[in-house]
Parts: structure tokens; C-alpha cells; sequence
């Protein structure tokens, strides 16, 4: 069976991060994608250090469907580099594990 994968990323705006959530749900990418509002970033970006507001984006998807939630991401995100970052989990409850799959083409 294919393990669960987090994918976290971050977007600049509500628009970009529900137009990015909505593609990857509707093309069965991911079963579900967190959006959090309010995070502040402080990072060095081009020599200089920079400081934004964004939305954090938890993606809940499977190892077999990463690289098609990269490009997805990257295709859709205003973004040069945006980050996308993929964890394995090291566990999930059944009941998930079995959701997650079956929503993401799976079962």
C-alpha cells in the first residue's frame, strides 16, 4: 500500500492558497489540504532579509502522488521558488489511512 505523505507549503495570499487547494482535491492529488491563515515569515531572500505574511498549506496526500502535487503546486503558485516540502508520516489511524487513500484514487 502507498504510505501517507504531508506536504507543506506556503502561499501569499487566500486566492492563490484555495485556487492551489481546490486543484489538487478536485484532481484527487490530495484528500484534503490545511489552510492556515496568519503566519508571519521572516527569511533571507536575494541577499536581503525579508518579512511577509502568508498562509501555510498542509497538504494530506500519498508518496506515490508527490511529484504530481509539486508540479501542480509550481504550476499554479505566483512564486519563483515556492517552498514545497514533502514528510513521511510515521503513523496515522486507521480510519485516515483508509479516507486519505480512498479520496486520493487509492483504495
Amino acid at each position: 500500500m502507498d504510505q501517507p505523505r504531508i506536504v507543506y507549503t506556503t502561499f501569499p495570499d487566500e486566492d492563490v492558497a484555495r485556487t492551489v487547494a481546490r486543484a489538487l482535491v478536485e484532481e484527487r492529488l490530495a484528500a484534503c489540504v490545511n489552510l492556515i491563515p496568519g503566519m508571519r515569515s521572516v527569511y533571507r531572500w536575494e541577499g536581503a532579509i525579508e518579512e511577509a505574511g502568508e498562509i501555510v498549506g498542509i497538504v494530506k496526500t500519498r508518496a506515490g502522488l508527490i511529484e504530481r502535487v509539486e508540479v501542480c503546486i509550481k504550476e499554479l503558485h505566483p512564486y519563483d521558488t515556492p517552498v514545497i516540502m514533502h514528510l513521511a508520516v510515521a503513523g496515522a489511524d486507521g480510519a485516515t489511512l483508509d479516507w486519505l487513500m480512498e479520496q486520493t484514487g487509492a483504495a
